[in-house]
C-alpha cells in the first residue's frame, strides 16, 4: 500500500531515524536496502519480509509498478522531510527496511561447485564487490569467516548491487574447521597470495577439471591471507602481473581468479531458499 507521509513526526518513520546507525539496525533485526536499483531487485526476489519502503515522489514515480506489487507499507514523503529523517542525502530517494532473516549453515553451500571464501575482510565496500564479483562468474555462494563484514551492511548491500541479496552465503566462526568440512565433502581450497613462490593461476587452472568443486580464498588487503590459511589450503595461486607492482585490490583479483576457474561452476546456484545473514 502507498501512503502518503505529511509530517516528519509520522511515528511510521522513527526506524528510518536510525539507519545510519548499524548498531540500532542490527540490534532490531533489520538491514537496509538503499536506492532504486536496489529496492527494484530487493521486491523482485520476494525472499526477504520488508519492513517497510520510504521513497520521495521522484523515487514512486520510477518505481510505481515494483512498489504496488509489494505488500510492504510504502510511505511516499519530499526530499526536505527525507534528509531531515536520515541525516543524509541516500542515494536516488529510495531506502527500505528489511527484516533479517536467519542464518544458512556452512552445509547449506555444500551443493555449489564453485564458491567464494572471504577471510577477514572487513571493509563494506570489498564485501559488496566481493559479492558483485562473485555472482558475475558464477559462483554458488560464499562463505565468510567470522571477522569478515556483514553482507547484509547498506553500503554493503549497494555496493553489491543487490548480489549480497541474491547469492547464498553463510559463516564460518571456525574459520579452519569449516573448511576442512567442505575438503571432506571433494573441494579443493585454492588461496590467493603474491606470493612469488605460488603456482601461478593458468597453471592451477590447467589442473582443474569440470567436475571439480572448488572454493577460491581471498584474504584482506595489504595482509592477505593467514599463513595458517596459505599453509592448510590445497593449492597457493597468484596471479601474474608487472613487477612494478605488490599485489591486485582484492575484488580485482578474485574477479580475475574466479572467471578463469569459473568451468568447474557448472550446476546452477542455490534456488527457492532466502538469501540469509
Amino acid at each position: 500500500m502507498i501512503e502518503r507521509v505529511e509530517s516528519a513526526d509520522d511515528p511510521r518513520l522513527e526506524p528510518y531515524r536510525h539507519v545510519a546507525d548499524p548498531g540500532w539496525i542490527r540490534e532490531h533485526d533489520l538491514f537496509v536496502a538503499e536506492g532504486r536499483l536496489v529496492v527494484d531487485r530487493l521486491i523482485a526476489l520476494a525472499r526477504f519480509d520488508i519492513h517497510s519502503i520510504l521513497v520521495n515522489r521522484a523515487g514512486r514515480d520510477a518505481l510505481f509498478e515494483q512498489l504496488s506489487s509489494t505488500a510492504a507499507p510504502v510511505l511516499v514523503c519530499d526530499e526536505r522531510t527525507l534528509t531531515s529523517i536520515t541525516g543524509y542525502n541516500f542515494h536516488r530517494g529510495c531506502l527500505a527496511l528489511v527484516r533479517r532473516p536467519a542464518p544458512l549453515p556452512p552445509s547449506a553451500l555444500y551443493p555449489s561447485r564453485l564458491l567464494l571464501g572471504i577471510e577477514s575482510v572487513a571493509n563494506p565496500d570489498n564485501i559488496g564487490g566481493l559479492f558483485r564479483t562473485a555472482a558475475a562468474f558464477g559462483a554458488g555462494g560464499v562463505l565468510l569467516d567470522a571477522t569478515s563484514g556483514d553482507p547484509l551492511y547498506r553500503k554493503a548491500v549497494r555496493t553489491s548491487m543487490g548480489a549480497s541479496l541474491r547469492l547464498p552465503y553463510s559463516r564460518a566462526e571456525a574459520w579452519l574447521p569449516t573448511l576442512e568440512q567442505f575438503r571432506s565433502r571433494g573441494f579443493r581450497l585454492a588461496a590467493l597470495t603474491p606470493a612469488p613462490g605460488a603456482e601461478t593461476l593458468s597453471g592451477f587452472a590447467a589442473t582443474v577439471g569440470t567436475d571439480c568443486q572448488l572454493i577460491v580464498l581471498v584474504g584482506a588487503e595489504g595482509a592477505g591471507l593467514a599463513a595458517e590459511t596459505l599453509a592448510f589450503a590445497d593449492a597457493a595461486v597468484r596471479i601474474p602481473i608487472d613487477n612494478t607492482m605488490d599485489s591486485l585490490n582484492v575484488v580485482v583479483a578474485a574477479g580475475i581468479a574466479l572467471e578463469r576457474l569459473r568451468g568447474c561452476s557448472n550446476t546452477p546456484a542455490l534456488k527457492g531458499g532466502p538469501t540469509r545473514a
